[in-house]
């Protein structure tokens, strides 16, 4: 596949992180593990930080990351300038945040995904690539808004 993945976890996402780690490595994608090594209570922001930091800085093609909800490693994430966070909770949804948003960190739900769904959606979004064309377009205007050069239309 060629990508090189920065996955990370709270203590509500430890355990499914490590079951993805194993997808992973069966799809031959290289990845790094940013914690959390345990399901001892740690404060989500600080991992999604660290993940989408690496991703904007290049040194990773995308972000992988998993919490209770997805939500709150998601807002985090998209925090960082140049990270397009995602959540989803089905392959379609994994998808079409790679195709049409050209999603650079995918954020999932451990407490409400089965370990079963969560493989799926991982495969589809390593597997989707951003399809640009018309697209392309609302990608810039996301990057213009996190520039403050955004100008809402009349």
């Amino acid at each position: 596949m060629g990508k090189k993945i920065a996955i990370a976890a709270d203590h509500a996402g430890y355990e499914d992180k490590e079951k993805i780690k194993k997808t992973l490595d069966e799809l031959g994608v290289e990845y790094e593990d940013m914690g959390t090594n345990s399901t001892e209570s740690v404060d989500y922001p600080d991992y999604a930080k660290k993940a989408a930091e690496a991703v904007a800085r290049g040194e990773y093609d995308q972000g992988l990351l998993v919490c209770g909800s997805g939500t709150g490693m998601a807002i985090a994430a998209n925090k960082v300038p140049g990270i397009r966070a995602a959540v989803a909770w089905n392959e379609e949804i994994a998808r079409l945040a790679r195709q049409h948003n050209d999603a650079n960190v995918l954020s999932l739900a451990a407490r409400f995904t089965s370990p079963e769904e969560l493989d799926k959606i991982v495969r589809a979004w390593i597997a989707a690539d951003f399809e640009g064309g018309r697209h392309e377009r609302r990608v810039k205007e996301i990057e213009a808004i996190e520039k403050e050069e955004f100008k809402t239309a009349s």
